[in-house]
């Protein structure tokens, strides 16, 4: 079983080596909602109009500066990044709100909320340095890596590296 890719569309910026420097564009997940009313996203996205994403890929496919791309990343590597990102930040949030808690009742301390609000962001603080260190950790991990597909030509995808010649590394 192949792993499911998530694509997107980009511009190639520049190339150093296997790299290249890609240009996305943000959009709102519910830019083609149903819904046209009452969405905060929605109205969000429209404020604050969409904003360019440079960041980089691996580029086996030969891509040039200028060429339009199809960029695709794995689907599982993506929710658990994001899983890890969101999640351990707020469980280190809570967990320690509820220590100082505990340890302010413990200790018959007065002021409660402030032990909690002190614990709660020094947990905040720590679950940030966590994700600080799983990015370094996962940052050349190929699995986490946004990879080029192919290139756009003419409006129409061009697939360079079939991906029927397996999964990609």
């Amino acid at each position: 079983m192949s792993a499911q890719l998530l694509e997107e569309e980009a511009e190639v910026l520049r190339v150093e080596g296997e790299i290249a420097w890609i240009d996305a564009q943000r959009r709102s997940t519910c830019g083609s909602c149903a819904v046209q009313k009452g969405c905060g996203t929605g109205a969000l996205a429209k404020v604050l109009g969409q904003r360019k994403l440079e960041m980089s890929a691996l580029n086996r496919v030969g891509a040039k500066p200028g060429d339009r791309v199809v960029v695709g990343i794995a689907g599982a590597a993506l929710l658990k990044g994001s899983l890890a990102v969101y999640t351990v930040p707020l469980l280190l949030f809570f967990a320690m709100a509820l220590l100082g808690q505990t340890m302010a009742h413990n200790l018959q301390a007065s002021a409660v909320e402030g032990w909690v609000v002190l614990f709660a962001l020094g947990g905040l603080l720590l679950g940030f340095l966590w994700v600080h260190r799983f990015g370094q950790r996962i940052r050349h991990d190929v699995r986490y890596q946004p990879v080029i597909l192919r290139v756009v030509r003419s409006g129409q995808a061009v697939p360079i590296r079939p991906l029927s010649e397996g999964p990609l590394p």
